[in-house]
């Protein structure tokens, strides 16, 4: 049975949704028009293939239908104000890679020993003209860096984590994931995985409601945070926003482990639910395709 929103309804949702975009996007938009780079908040928006203005666009999803909606006509998977059945049927081998991924990542315990040293594993031996962020400074020095990361057991399981690594410390990696193994090796405690959640939403829409794929997006962007003050890099260069921090976590030292290890499982148990929907949403679609006449 399909829910019919009226315009007062839905243009409220949506335009909440649009506000709560906003105070992501328009910062990075307007640096962006400057030509101004920032290491941190504009991973999400150059890694990710989902364009703000597609970010910030609502969607009710599947089963819901806006009345009096011509700004949706030739949206992607919409006729009539609503998604259809007959795309959600075409999206069948999305749904079911997607479900099946994050089913096998939720099947495992957490892990949190790898103490984000993948940022280190991607600058080891590396010029500085060669660093990917080189507008930043190492805060430990090429030496120091490379000597962290040889003195480290170094076990990241995470594919497009792993792939960026340097070619001298690829072989230092306990685990070798691969493109098409994914299933295999992702686990919940991964920082990665936990961004990637993200990536599952948005390759969703307009099929699941925007308010989810919001919800791992606001996840991400503070788990990259994390991400980048535990990296190698000094950070004492940027301008903290209201509520903002960067001050290293120093990774090399047990401090440093002990705090990232904590927020990594706070990460950890706050992408679970988000994870569970995910997978949720996923099944419903699929029972939806399987019906599609």
């Amino acid at each position: 049975m399909t829910q019919v929103l009226d315009p007062e309804q839905w243009q409220a949702r949506a335009a909440a949704h649009a506000s709560r975009i906003d105070a992501y996007t328009a910062p990075h938009l307007a640096r962006r028009q400057d030509a101004v780079k920032h290491p941190v908040h504009d991973f999400l928006f150059t890694y990710y293939s989902q364009r703000p203005a597609q970010l910030r666009r609502w969607h009710p999803g599947f089963g819901v239908r806006l009345a009096e909606a011509p700004a949706y006509d030739g949206v992607k998977g919409y006729a009539g104000g609503a998604v259809t059945q007959e795309y959600v049927a075409s999206q069948e081998p999305v749904l079911t890679s997607i479900r099946r991924l994050l089913v096998a990542t939720a099947s495992r315990p957490a892990t949190y020993g790898c103490f984000g040293l993948h940022e280190w594993a991607m600058v080891y031996r590396l010029e500085e003209s060669q660093v990917r962020h080189n507008a930043w400074p190492l805060r430990l020095g090429g030496t120091g860096t490379d000597a962290v990361v040889e003195s480290h057991r170094i076990g990241c399981s995470h594919f497009d984590a792993f792939r960026f690594f340097t070619p001298p410390a690829r072989p230092l990696n306990t685990l070798q994931p691969a493109r098409d193994d994914r299933p295999e090796f992702e686990q919940p405690g991964c920082l990665h995985a936990g961004m990637d959640l993200y990536k599952h939403a948005f390759r969703l829409s307009p099929m699941i409601c925007s308010d989810l794929v919001a919800e791992a997006f606001e996840l991400a962007w503070d788990i990259r945070a994390l991400d980048m003050r535990a990296s190698p890099y000094d950070l004492s260069g940027l301008e903290p926003a209201e509520g903002e921090d960067w001050t290293p976590v120093k990774i090399e030292t047990a401090e440093g482990k002990a705090e990232y290890v904590a927020r990594q499982r706070e990460f950890s148990e706050r992408g679970a639910p988000i994870r569970e929907r995910l997978v949720a949403e996923c099944e419903r679609l699929l029972a939806a395709a399987a019906t599609a006449g």
